[in-house]
């Protein structure tokens, strides 16, 4: 994304702006013993690099009309984005706190009440149809801001997604940027085994989209791949990163039960002890 808005006061850069995201995320799901850590962490290198550097967005006008949007279609790691919007100023910290309790705004599955967000989403396969609207409109307004939609793998079982990518290649939407989150596990065993996607690169080129696969916890490859959006004129880009359900914590890497299951206290400190720069015991809002 060329001439990206860095949010303001940004105190980290992106590998440390990921592990605060980590770090925000375990202590989460641990307090209000919910579920889909494993998910959360898969993306945390993607959301530092978009919230860090590439995203036109300001918290302190989390709706200023040419900001970029950007969507979270897997709405179930909504704990990753809220870390996000904490650790970048658009919400604070203390709210973290409330997550998944009665009346806060935080709740278990995405939600547009949340300075910073976009789309409330929780039913899977309805953020990237969301997001061609949301960049159909630009293109017919000429706009110059640019959507972003975050997905899952599973969620490409949804045949609203597949349409929505027919309707984004037909109509030239070069300003939609679509990343999946290809850890290839989903509720209860592996993408493979639920609904084989592959060979998903060619799938999606011959929908008419630009494509390009990433190593989605390389923050390098993640910038140079956003920096260069769109890949192709008047074709929408859609970006295969490969991750790790749980990345960053080593008894949660590549496991399935990490879907539902939540750490214990006990775990959550040996979990935050694995992640650099974090470390156990509860977090310093201040």
């Amino acid at each position: 994304m060329k001439e990206a808005h860095l949010i303001a006061a940004q105190p980290y850069g992106t590998e440390s702006l990921a592990q605060r995201i980590r770090c925000q995320a375990l202590r989460m799901v641990t307090r209000a013993k919910a579920s889909h850590i494993g998910s959360a962490l898969s993306i945390a290198d993607i959301m530092a690099v978009l919230y860090g550097r590439e995203l036109r967005v300001h918290p302190a006008v989390p709706r200023h009309p040419d900001r970029d949007r950007f969507i979270l279609s897997k709405g179930h790691a909504c704990v990753a984005v809220y870390a996000t919007l904490a650790e970048t100023g658009f919400i604070d910290p203390a709210l973290l706190d409330s997550y998944g309790t009665d009346g806060s705004m935080l709740m278990a599955h995405i939600s547009h009440k949340v300075p910073g967000a976009e789309f409330s989403t929780g039913a899977l396969g309805h953020g990237l149809p969301f997001g061609t609207g949301k960049a159909l409109a630009a293109k017919r307004q000429g706009k110059a801001w640019r959507t972003v939609v975050l997905t899952s793998d599973g969620e490409w079982g949804e045949g609203s997604n597949w349409e929505a990518a027919l309707f984004a290649a037909h109509h030239g939407l070069d300003n939609l940027i679509c990343i999946i989150d290809y850890n290839k596990l989903q509720s209860l065993r592996t993408v493979d085994e639920t609904l084989r996607l592959e060979p998903l690169h060619s799938k999606f080129e011959a929908f008419g989209w630009a494509v390009r696969e990433v190593d989605g916890h390389d923050h390098g490859e993640l910038t140079e791949a956003l920096e260069k959006a769109p890949l192709v004129t008047g074709k929408p880009t859609m970006l295969i990163a490969h991750t790790i359900k749980g990345k960053g914590v080593s008894f949660m890497e590549n496991k399935v039960e990490w879907h539902y299951r939540n750490p214990t206290p006990e775990l959550l400190e040996v979990a935050l002890a694995e992640i650099q720069g974090c470390g156990a015991g509860e977090h310093n809002h201040a």
